[in-house]
This record gives structure tokens, C-alpha cells and sequence, in this order.
């Protein structure tokens, strides 16, 4: 299916009843979908965008247009807590007098990282990145930096209304199937119309650029990987035909070998990092074997996160073991 990418502030129709469109993002990939659902005398919205101006604009111009042919929005569902997906949803929601919808886990993560700003919570996350071996210079630039959630959010609203895996929601006339998956977010809602065969996947299923997957300082013996590669495999029940709608890059099909392909190149990258792990060396000096080219800075967080959640893995699999120092730097090792 080819159907051309709506600019900002405009909408294109998938099937009739729902309708895309694309909020462009200061970061990479560049870009985010939000998908506008008929519901009743309005539309429901999935997904918010990013709290800044020119998003602001571009969804006044999309309720005041043809995007919404008149209509309100008069809903919102937010499939996971990042920014660029939960940005806005205070704002929408207080401008419309809407209760937004999440999973109960994704809506108190997004508070918990909305009010967690103090010194206490850069000082852990910088002590993360030193015993990941990072440089003590990147320690400063996280410190001088500060956070970064509540930049990028709006006051979140105090109300929500919690879904869940396996429930459904009727919405303009269709049963959707809430799915979450785990990995990329901790409990990120994704919808399933049988009757339509389209998932709105959120960031769980990408057409060309796998999710980032990574491992952070608030659950560091986590197994974010994991749980990515398992959810996965919970989406092969659906059909192979289904239309995917993924929240970066362009509506697909061929549902299954998109899963093949996320399943191998994560496979890939494990081989790739127990080979570099013959001799004991520190998550930072393993960089080079995921990544190609050196990490700035502003780029290093993700780079270590990534890093992590695949040695993680490595170490549930048995293949390899930690080695901390006597200041408690860790080095891996292939066992």
C-alpha cells in the first residue's frame, strides 16, 4: 500500500475511519505518526508528539482543518511514556477536557521521570556511566546538561484511564485488541483490529530501523532485551497480511518477515558483542562493536543503554560474566 506522507498539520486516510499523520521531531528519526481514530462524533488520537511550539502549531492546524474535516478531538490514547509520544497528552488533554488512556505502568513512569529532576537522579545516572567506563568528561556533560523528561513534556494531567493487554476497545464501531510490549518501553500498548487486519504497533515493530533497546540506571539488572524478543514472537499469531502502522516511517505489510529480520539483526549484534567480549573490557571500550562510528556525547547515553541491554542478555544466556574492579568499573568477559 502506497499512500503518500501527510505534512504537518494535514492528515491522509488509511482505510476510512482512520487517518495519518506526521509531526516532525528535532532529533532522530526525524519524525512521528499519530493515527486519528473515527469515534462517534469525533476523533480519538494515538499519540501526542513532542512538547514544543511547532508542534503546538501544527495540531491547531490539523483540528481547525481538513485533517479533522470539523470535527473534534474528543480522545487520546498514548502507547508509552517517551517524549515524542507522550509530550503533549497534558496539553491535549487540558485543552480538550479529555481523561487519557495508558497502560498503568507507562503512565507512572511518565511521572515518576516528570518529577525526579533533582541533583540526586543525575549524580546515579552519572554513577552509571562511570562504572559502564565511560569518561569522567561525560560525567560533566550529563551533569552540566541536567534532565531532559520534563523538557520535552508538558505538566502531565493527574487523571488517566488505565488499559491493559488483552483488553478491547471499541472504538467507531471496531473492537480493537490492546497488545503490549516490552523492551523498548515497559508496557507499551499496541492495537489490533481483526476485522480492518491493521496494528497500530507504536515503536514495537519499524519497518527499517529497529527500536532502541536499552538498559538504564533505575533497573539495571533488568532484561529489556529480553523481553523485546519475546514480545516479538507474541506478534506471530497475527496475520502476515496485516497493515502495519508504525509510529516511524511508513505504513507496511508483510508482518512476519519484518519479525524474522528484527529477531536476526539483534542476533547479529549478540554474536558480534560475545566475540569482543574474548578479553575483559568495560561496556564504553565495547562501543565499536555495535556501533560504527564514535559516539559524541549527546549520543553516548543511548550508545551505553544499547550496549548494556545486549550484554544483559549475554549474561542471562549464560555466555557472558561481569567483572568489577576494585572501584567497581565492570568489565565483561565471555565465559
Amino acid at each position: 500500500m502506497h499512500i503518500d506522507i501527510p505534512p504537518p498539520g494535514e492528515a491522509r486516510t488509511i482505510i476510512p475511519g482512520l487517518r495519518w499523520m506526521r509531526f516532525p521531531l528535532p532529533f532522530p528519526p526525524s519524525n512521528v505518526n499519530v493515527w486519528l481514530l473515527e469515534d462517534g462524533e469525533g476523533w480519538l488520537a494515538i499519540d501526542a508528539g513532542i512538547n514544543n511550539d511547532d508542534t503546538r502549531g501544527h495540531w491547531r492546524t490539523a483540528i481547525a482543518g481538513e485533517a479533522f474535516g470539523n470535527r473534534p478531538l474528543t480522545g487520546l490514547l498514548i502507547t508509552h511514556f517517551h517524549p515524542d509520544h507522550a509530550g503533549l497528552m497534558g496539553w491535549l488533554a487540558a485543552e480538550h477536557r479529555l481523561t487519557p488512556m495508558m497502560t498503568r505502568i507507562e503512565w507512572l513512569q511518565a511521572r515518576s521521570l516528570w518529577f525526579d529532576t533533582g541533583a540526586e537522579m543525575i549524580e546515579h545516572q552519572v554513577e552509571f556511566a562511570r562504572i559502564s567506563g565511560a569518561p569522567a568528561e561525560y560525567g560533566a556533560f550529563q551533569r552540566a546538561r541536567g534532565p531532559l523528561y520534563q523538557v520535552s513534556v508538558a505538566p502531565l494531567p493527574r487523571a488517566f484511564r488505565a488499559i491493559a493487554d488483552g483488553d478491547t476497545l471499541v472504538i467507531g464501531g471496531r473492537e480493537w485488541r490492546v497488545m503490549t510490549g516490552q523492551g523498548h518501553a515497559p508496557d507499551m500498548a499496541c492495537l489490533f483490529c481483526a476485522e480492518a487486519k491493521v496494528l497500530i504497533a507504536a515503536d514495537q515493530i519499524l519497518p527499517r530501523i529497529t527500536p532502541y533497546i536499552g538498559l538504564h540506571a533505575g533497573e539495571p539488572m533488568a532484561d529489556p532485551l529480553g523481553a523485546f524478543l519475546a514480545t516479538l514472537e507474541r506478534f506471530r499469531v497475527l496475520p502476515d497480511d496485516t497493515l502495519v502502522l508504525p509510529s516511524h516511517g511508513e505504513p507496511f505489510t508483510l508482518l512476519h518477515r519484518r519479525l524474522d529480520a528484527l529477531a536476526a539483526h539483534h542476533a547479529d549484534r549478540l554474536g558480534a558483542l560475545e566475540e569482543a567480549c574474548r578479553e575483559p573490557q568495560t561496556t564504553h571500550a565495547l562501543l565499536p562493536a555495535l556501533f560504527r562510528r564514535p559516539l559524541d556525547n549527546r549520543s553516548l547515553g543511548f550508545g551505553l543503554g544499547e550496549t548494556l541491554a545486549h550484554l544483559r542478555r549475554l549474561e542471562a544466556m549464560g555466555r557472558v560474566e561481569r567483572l568489577p574492579d576494585a572501584d567497581g568499573v565492570i568489565s565483561w568477559a565471555r565465559i
